[in-house]
């Protein structure tokens, strides 16, 4: 006969996010890491920082034990309902189009700071006027 365990939303999950009441998801588990908070190896404020989302890859990079996760089980109280989580949306890189040419990127540039060119023109012509003047 298979066992029934408590199905629970990141909604319920992220709602016990404190120090004495406080649950984690690592692997679709649902945890209730409240009375561990005081013994964990890393201190209280990395289990409090893993509330409210899926903490599966900081739990996998901090290379936990083979005891520690057996360890897990004395915590283990449901799973995390999948359809209450939010999917990120995947980051999209877009690359900007290089101009071909030198003559290309000197045009683009002058055109992104047209005020070096034009300020260079305005010296010019105020000491050409300036100079022009004392003859």
């Amino acid at each position: 006969m298979p066992t029934l365990t408590k199905i629970y939303s990141m909604e319920e999950v992220a709602a016990h996010n404190k120090q004495d009441d406080c649950w984690i998801v690592i692997d679709g588990k649902v945890y209730d890491v409240s009375s561990y908070m005081d013994e964990h190896p890393g201190g209280d404020d990395v289990l409090l920082a893993a509330t409210g989302k899926d903490a599966t890859d900081e739990f996998e990079d901090a290379g936990h034990s083979k005891t520690a996760r057996e360890l897990m089980e004395e915590y283990f109280i449901g799973e995390l309902d999948e359809d209450s989580v939010q999917e990120i949306p995947e980051l999209k890189i877009y690359k900007k189009e290089e101009p071909k040419d030198s003559v290309q990127k000197l045009v683009d540039l002058t055109k992104q700071y047209w005020l070096v060119p034009v300020s260079v023109i305005t010296v010019s012509v105020a000491v050409s006027v300036l100079f022009s003047r004392k003859k």
